[in-house]
């Protein structure tokens, strides 16, 4: 029997090995492409995990299967990609289970797009999510431990999932969520295959304690590596906090209780333009103590992208075409009288007091006003609209409009504390323009996270050859300033082979150590987090 005739014998779902479906699903929005051999569309939990039997029990015998989990495929570092078996939860397995109060429960392929609807309709929200909110689903915001322009206030997917159910490698669904140390104690002791992986983890944490905590990144977000960290503080044991950022390597998450927050009534935007980069960090950090919810950016490159398409882009928006056209009137006076500023700053309030957040604004422009640079308050929420659009839509108007060359996200992640900003964008960008690269920035500047996006034509073997050569000169530059090679977009197969250079090899060890007690075998999504090479990537490039 084939591969597809055994699957398709024990699951409830669909199995395909056609090839349109084999070739779509080589691709996510990623620059890499990889083929797998079959893709199953699993109905629930329990086809999950006779798909993990299956591979568990058929792996000594082909050591190629493995099985990865995808929802709505728009991670930009390859980490739903995979040779062997795709498991996309997004046909059946989606929707929301219950509201339990200030949380819900949710199947991963739910896209955040039909989430949050609900979610605003008894007034909270899942504040964590991404700029690519309308793309996304929510397995894959735990999977890349998900974060975007709220993030500054309320933290990342990793603060807001309070409990998930999880098929570990002996093919059994587990719930996992925090343990006191007696509910610790009680797990270890239990013998079975859940007790010992619990134990061994407790083992590995509390063995190398002070190496795991030297390990964590100093800046405020972090999606690179395995978060040992962040599992074990004396008194609670939270494997979720392992399991989220994990990119599906260490066992499928079937359903999350998510964590949701009230929605606040009101909320005003100040934008500030910089001539220049010289004094980002200071005036960051001047923004950074009024205590906004929100400081964003995007530079110049990605205004003109928005200028250049100025009528696709209002399509995304909800106010009317011609009040659209004449809100752009004095950004349009600024630039023609003082050319196109190289940053744009959006530093946003909100609150249930609208008189509070309009004496913020005020004390923010008197604060910054010495920095001598323009800067207005959006009036309305129409007005704020088109700032965040610019923010938001710029990769999909990369990605729709640019003639013989894609976008490239392989260094579209970095993150530096914010008061190294001044030097570290302009070094950035000087590598960038050594090799030619036409690219935007954009980023939450509160969080020193920026996203660059360069565009090459990948049918070009030279633009192949600039991959891993930009990768190691921004990756050292990264380093230089003890930043995270990714704040939100993860390792996938484009930076885990870099690892090494942001944690060393005994803690990469710790990262193989840790796969290794939740997946033996290796069976879940490989070349993730750990075994990753220059080579594989470079081997599975697209090619156009």
């Amino acid at each position: 029997m084939s591969l597809k005739e055994d699957i398709a014998a024990i699951i409830e779902g669909d199995c395909a090995d056609d090839e349109a479906t084999l070739v779509a699903y080589s691709h996510d929005a990623s620059l890499l492409e990889v083929r797998p051999r079959l893709v199953v569309f699993p109905k629930h939990a329990a086809d999950i995990a006779v798909l993990t039997k299956y591979v568990a029990d058929k792996k000594a015998g082909d050591p190629s299967l493995s099985l990865t989990v995808r929802a709505a495929g728009s991670c930009m570092s390859g980490g739903s990609l995979n040779e062997s078996i795709i498991a996309d939860v997004s046909k059946y397995m989606k929707g929301i289970v219950a509201f339990e109060g200030f949380s819900a429960r949710v199947l991963p392929g739910t896209l955040y797009r039909e989430f949050e609807p609900e979610t605003l309709k008894r007034d909270l929200i899942l504040p964590c999510f991404t700029a690519s909110k309308n793309l996304c689903a929510l397995g894959g915001m735990i999977g890349n431990n998900a974060a975007g322009e709220k993030t500054l206030r309320y933290g990342k997917m990793e603060n807001f999932v309070e409990e998930l159910k999880v098929v570990f490698a002996d093919g059994n669904e587990y719930v996992v969520k925090p343990l006191s140390h007696a509910e610790l104690d009680a797990k270890m002791a239990q013998g079975d295959f859940e007790g010992n992986l619990y134990k061994e983890i407790f083992t590995l944490i509390t063995k190398y304690e002070s190496t795991i905590n030297a390990a964590k990144p100093n800046v405020s977000k972090n999606s690179a590596g395995y978060y040992l960290w962040n599992v074990w503080d004396g008194a609670t044991f939270d494997l979720t906090r392992l399991i989220v950022g994990s990119q599906g390597t260490l066992g499928i998450v079937t359903e999350a209780k998510l964590r949701l927050v009230p929605v606040e009534k009101y909320s005003k935007l100040f934008v500030v333009f910089l001539k220049d980069l010289t004094r980002l960090g200071d005036l960051v950090k001047e923004c950074l103590e009024l205590n906004p919810e929100t400081v964003e950016s995007y530079d110049d490159s990605t205004m003109k992208l928005a200028i250049r398409f100025l009528p696709d882009m209002l399509k995304t928006m909800k106010t009317g075409f011609f009040k659209l056209i004449l809100s752009f009137i004095p950004e349009a006076l600024m630039m023609l009288t003082g050319g196109i500023p190289k940053l744009i700053l959006l530093v946003e309030f909100s609150g249930n007091n609208a008189a509070e957040i309009d004496e913020k604004m005020k004390a923010l422009h008197a604060k910054i006003k010495h920095f001598g640079f323009t800067m207005r308050a959006a009036r309305t929420m129409n007005e704020s609209e088109k700032y965040w659009t610019i923010r938001r839509e710029s990769f999909n108007l990369l990605r729709k409009h640019v003639k013989g060359m894609r976008t490239a996200p392989f260094i579209d992640d970095v993150v530096v504390q914010p008061q190294y900003l001044p030097t570290f964008l302009p070094k950035m960008r000087a590598i960038l323009d050594k090799y030619k690269l036409i690219y935007t920035i954009a980023g939450h500047a509160g969080n020193g996270n920026f996203h660059i996006i360069p565009l090459m034509d990948m049918k070009q073997q030279k633009n192949h050859d600039l991959i891993p050569k930009v990768s190691e000169e921004i990756f050292d530059l990264v380093m230089s300033f003890k930043g995270s090679l990714s704040g939100e977009h993860n390792d996938g197969i484009i930076r885990t082979p870099y690892l090494e250079k942001m944690y060393g090899p005994q803690v990469v060890e710790l990262f193989k150590q840790t796969k290794e007690i939740f997946d033996p075998q290796y069976m879940f999504n490989p070349g993730k987090k750990v075994g990753g090479t220059v080579q594989y990537m470079m081997a599975h490039l697209a090619h156009k």
